[in-house]
C-alpha cells in the first residue's frame, strides 16, 4: 500500500511543491511551502483519525493534504483542478489502486472555495485542514496597502487551533483575530 512517506520521496512532488511556492512568492501570495502542505496533511489525517474513519481513509487524507497544492506550479487560478491532473499520473506510477486515486484527486480538485465541494470524507477533511492553516506568518506581502483578502485574513490571525471532538463528532476552529486589520466576517 502506498503511504504518505512514499509520496514525500517522489522527486516530481518535491520539485512541484518547491517551485509552486516560489512562483506564488513572486506573485505576492501567501506561503505554500512544505510547512503548509505538511501541516494540512497532518490536520486532514488527524480529523479523520479522531472521527473514527478507517486507517486507509486516514492515510488517503494525509496524501491528499500533502499533494493538494501541486497545481500552484502551473497557476494559482484553478490550482485544485490542475493539481488533480498533475497528481493522477504520479499516483498511477506508484501502483496505487484506481479507486484510491479517484478519492485523492477528487479531494484535490475540490479543495478551493470558489467551486469546491466536500465530495467525500477525504475532500471534507482537506477543505477544513487547508482553511485552518491561517496565521500572519504566512503573509509574504509587506505592503499593507496592497493586501488582498488572503493577506488580510492571514495577517489578522494571531492564533489558530482546530479542535476535533471525537465524542460529539464536531470540529471547532479557535481563532484570535485583530479585528482592526480584518473583520471576523471576512474569514
Amino acid at each position: 500500500m502506498i503511504t504518505l512517506e512514499d509520496i514525500k520521496k517522489d522527486p516530481v512532488v518535491d520539485a512541484f511543491i518547491r517551485k509552486g511556492n516560489k512562483y506564488l512568492g513572486v506573485l505576492g501570495f501567501t506561503e505554500h511551502s512544505y510547512r503548509h502542505v505538511s501541516l494540512v496533511s497532518s490536520i486532514a489525517k488527524n480529523i479523520l483519525e479522531r472521527l473514527g474513519y478507517p486507517q486507509r481513509q486516514v492515510e488517503l487524507a494525509a496524501i491528499a493534504g500533502y499533494m493538494h497544492d501541486l497545481g500552484n506550479v502551473v497557476s494559482r487560478n484553478e490550482h485544485g483542478i490542475s493539481g488533480a491532473v498533475i497528481a493522477y499520473p504520479i499516483l498511477m506510477q506508484t501502483g496505487m489502486h484506481p479507486e484510491e486515486i479517484a478519492t485523492i484527486i477528487s479531494a484535490i480538485a475540490n479543495h478551493e472555495e470558489q467551486y469546491g465541494h466536500a465530495v467525500n470524507s477525504v475532500a471534507a477533511a482537506l477543505i477544513v485542514a487547508d482553511k485552518s492553516d491561517v496565521h500572519r506568518s504566512r503573509v509574504r506581502n509587506t505592503d499593507f496597502a496592497t493586501f488582498d483578502i488572503h493577506d488580510r485574513v492571514n495577517y489578522a490571525v494571531e492564533h489558530s487551533f482546530l479542535w476535533v471532538d471525537d465524542n460529539k463528532h464536531t470540529i471547532m476552529m479557535e481563532l484570535t483575530i485583530d479585528t482592526d486589520i480584518c473583520p471576523v466576517m471576512e474569514y
